[in-house]
């Protein structure tokens, strides 16, 4: 005799139920795709009524399901899936989109003004920075810190001398080469790199700074791209040659161990998050405030100071695993859509295309790669794996923080950004202060 409740009807009712379980447990990016679907046609419904808003909660339905509908068709994108394809697309498909209208100007026009207008990519790169330095072993601070220095000095040098060769035997003068195509790839992005070179070329040769900005920029912009395939590519090849990589570790274990990220388990205490939170908020202010005082870099500041909480025990056990909480939460939630962001505000498509005339785009692929392979190759000199240097190494030609985070999003290294920041921002003002220098005495 069948059960009262186990009839056709109540098996259909519960295979329903399963089903739907299924399809909300089953995420695009970090959205449940019955969600990602209704958040789709919603943004779309006010698309057509013209009624898109400068809310936050406009601008983040939008950013989200543009960034994760990227990331998802380039890690399914044959072959360049194995080199950063989901943080590749993510960052620059939106370009193009863009500059083609294919995205509604309405969204573009309110993601652009939320994103220069609150600053949101700096207090996310805090976030990052201060949690995974707080989260972070004692050790790998110092050793680290003191050893990522070799292959960055080394690669720096290499990718200087090569890609100033290859560009003068391509025709391109090695004046040109080196101060509008070498030079800008390591000087650290565009508001610490491409503009203090805009204000200094232009002071000491009276040239246009809008025409030096227009010469500089496309380099920059391909010299990421460059920098984000090779890390894609390099993150492939761990993965065939395991021993070439700690999968984030800097150092191989053994007697003069150095860990990479951390040990720290996320924490769900809501009081600790917050509080980590806060620590990174306050540390982004205070580099801020430097900045306004005494012209000091505000992220190289807010670096210093996190560094300093950690070597001398400022942080406490639950404030670690706090910090660690919110760098993980950064890192699913907030990456790609910033990314998005960048690609669209950031990353001007004219401007992008500029840099691959072809003797622009061999000289700037050389020295991006000269740079890479120059880390990997010293990175046994000081005992780091070779992949992880070679990553960090890669940054130098980053585009600020928003070019470190491509970097590392394309190869799962994210646990590197302390690390990643000393190539950009230090190693960006370095090359910043040795190319004004030496264009003052060349002229």
């Amino acid at each position: 005799m069948t059960h009262m409740t186990d009839t056709p009807a109540h098996r259909a009712d519960a295979s329903g139920r399963n089903a739907w379980k299924r399809l909300m447990d089953h995420d695009l990016g970090i959205i449940p795709l019955p969600i990602y679907a209704l958040l789709v046609v919603v943004l779309a419904a006010f698309t057509m009524m013209g009624k898109i808003k400068g809310d936050l909660a406009f601008v983040i339905g939008i950013m989200a399901a543009f960034a994760f509908t990227l990331g998802e068709i380039g890690k399914r994108m044959p072959i360049v899936c194995n080199i950063g394809g989901a943080a590749v697309v993510v960052t620059f498909v939106p370009s193009y989109l863009a500059y083609r209208g294919w995205i509604p100007e309405q969204m573009t026009s309110v993601v652009e003004t939320f994103f220069k207008s609150t600053g949101v990519l700096y207090v996310f790169i805090a976030a990052v920075i201060v949690g995974s330095i707080l989260s972070m072993e004692r050790e790998t601070l110092i050793k680290g810190f003191m050893k990522v220095f070799v292959p960055l000095f080394v690669g720096s040098i290499c990718a200087a001398a090569v890609g100033t060769t290859v560009g003068t035997l391509l025709g391109l003068g090695t004046w040109d080469t080196f101060f509008f195509i070498v030079a800008p790839i390591m000087a650290g992005g565009v508001g610490e790199g491409a503009i203090p070179l805009s204000v200094g070329y232009h002071g000491i040769t009276g040239m246009d700074q809008g025409e030096i900005l227009a010469r500089v920029m496309p380099a920059i912009l391909v010299g990421n791209l460059t920098a984000i395939i090779c890390a894609g590519a390099l993150n492939s090849l761990g993965r065939r040659r395991p021993h070439l990589t700690g999968e984030g570790k800097l150092q191989p274990t053994g007697d003069d161990d150095l860990l990479a990220g951390t040990e720290v388990k996320a924490d769900g205490n809501v009081q600790n998050i917050a509080a980590a939170g806060m620590i990174a908020v306050t540390l982004y202010l205070t580099g801020a405030l430097a900045q306004q005082l005494f012209a000091f870099p505000a992220p190289v500041v807010m670096l210093a100071l996190a560094v300093a909480l950690k070597l001398f025990h400022g942080i406490t056990p639950r404030l670690q695993s706090g910090s660690y909480t919110v760098y993980k939460f950064c890192l699913t939630a907030i990456a790609y859509p910033m990314l998005f962001a960048f690609g669209i505000v950031l990353t001007p498509w004219e401007k992008l295309v500029e840099g691959f005339a072809p003797a622009n785009l061999i000289t700037i692929v050389v020295t991006v790669i000269t740079m890479t392979a120059s880390g990997y190759l010293t990175a046994r000199l000081v005992k780091l794996y070779p992949i992880e240097a070679a990553i960090v190494t890669s940054t130098h030609s980053g585009m600020g923080g928003a070019g470190d985070i491509a970097i590392l999003s394309a190869s799962n290294r994210m646990m590197l950004m302390p690390f990643a920041q000393i190539a950009t921002r230090i190693g960006g003002g370095i090359t910043v202060a040795v190319a004004l220098i030496l264009m003052t005495l060349l002229v």
